[in-house]
């Protein structure tokens, strides 16, 4: 077992698990839409959000890692056929080489085993079935149009779970997005004759949520493997598999201060690791490498939550902060809101946590960041309200101010 004892060795950790996530390198896959197919292959997903106050989750999780990467890339991606929308721990977008691992899920679903929604009407899913192989893609917002041939179409709510409950059982995929307004048509029709949909034994898909986890992770807890899965044959086999590769010496146990337990491959720390710089990231609250909160808190001891969900009145920090990596660190978080109307992106709240850091280099870098990030949130303008310590308010605003 390593033991992680000192602060050298848990900033190496530390290095090792971005490293792992295309947080370090500033190009680690390319650039563009190359560089974006690269990242979610790394990654393994992005999550979906509809939460606009900055750019969705989904774009913001990949212009994190690829320089000249655009929102529109992501459904130039799915129209492709490189990736595809289903569900992890959360709605998103997977890579197309991963297709057969959803099959269990959407097995279960459609068995009966487990349920998207309780007594789904069969013969309204078999109309709209009928309707798909007949007429074409069908878009969500088609199902509100009152017509008098489709007598029934105008009831928008039992259509559009029907509608759900065909794309999560597997007889529907989204071919096209338009912002949140999805395309649905069938599987056949929409899966790249490329993807493998062999169902995956119990084995075989522990087996890649092991392999896909290590390599996007660097190193993961046994909780972490089954994130929010709540398959409890998945996790004894996951189980199993990882007390066997224990056995085999092909993977090994690694201890945080804290006392908490890891595995990694054997050997994994050896290897040479990109050197730090001086960027700040400004992540995504459900970027991959920060939506494990426990993990999180562990390795980097950021103690961070997602407020858009707490009452106002018992908010620490703001709606929607995304957290702020400098140097292997999560150094703060800033409240923000894009007001794309008139190009502004106003900083309702900046916090900077207690890190031996030089100020003037990390304002340097932040305003940099900041630069970037409002052409990203197509604003050309910036506004600071207030910054943690308060001492560091005016420099900050000294540092934007070329920004406006």
């Amino acid at each position: 077992m390593i033991e992680i004892k000192t602060p050298k060795e848990l900033a190496r950790l530390r290095r090792y698990a971005l490293s792992a996530q295309g947080l370090l390198q500033v190009q680690p896959f390319g650039t563009g839409l190359a560089g974006a197919r690269k990242a979610i292959n790394q990654i393994g997903y992005v999550q979906i959000d509809t939460i606009s106050v900055v750019e969705r989750a989904h774009h913001h999780v990949l212009y994190s890692r690829v320089p000249k990467f655009e929102p529109a890339m992501t459904n130039q991606m799915l129209l492709d056929g490189d990736i595809f929308e289903y569900w992890t721990h959360a709605a998103a977008f997977i890579p197309i080489d991963d297709f057969r691992f959803s099959l269990p899920y959407k097995h279960a679903i459609k068995s009966g085993q487990t349920h998207w929604f309780k007594n789904p009407d069969q013969k309204l899913m078999g109309e709209l079935l009928a309707r798909i192989h007949s007429d074409g893609p069908l878009r969500s917002r088609d199902l509100k149009t009152n017509t008098k041939k489709r007598a029934g179409w105008w009831d928008w709510k039992p259509a559009k779970k029907a509608l759900e409950q065909l794309y999560m059982q597997g007889d529907l995929m989204v071919s096209d997005r338009e912002g949140f307004q999805k395309t649905y048509d069938l599987t056949e029709r929409v899966l790249p004759s490329r993807a493998n949909s062999n169902m995956p034994s119990m084995e075989e898909f522990s087996a890649h949520i092991i392999d896909q986890q290590l390599r996007c992770h660097g190193f993961v807890s046994l909780k972490g493997l089954t994130y929010l899965r709540r398959n409890a044959e998945l996790r004894k086999a996951v189980k199993s598999l990882v007390d066997e590769r224990l056995a085999q010496r092909t993977l090994e146990e690694l201890k945080l201060p804290n006392g908490e337990l890891f595995i990694l491959e054997t050997g994994a720390l050896e290897q040479t690791l990109p050197r730090l710089n001086n960027r700040v990231l400004i992540l995504s609250p459900f970027d991959n490498s920060a939506i494990q909160r426990e993990r999180l808190r562990a390795l980097f001891q950021y103690d961070y939550q997602i407020e858009c969900y707490v009452p106002a009145a018992k908010r620490q920090y703001g709606y929607f902060c995304l957290p702020l990596l400098y140097r292997g660190e999560f150094i703060g978080r800033m409240d923000c809101k894009a007001h794309r109307k008139i190009g502004q992106l106003e900083i309702k709240a900046l916090y900077f946590e207690a890190h031996n850091l030089d100020d003037e280099v990390v304002i340097a870098a932040f305003a940099d960041a900041i630069s970037q990030f409002c052409r990203f949130q197509k604003c050309d303008s910036v506004s600071l309200s207030k910054a943690y310590p308060k001492h560091l308010t005016q420099r900050l605003r000294s540092a934007l101010k070329p920004l406006g």
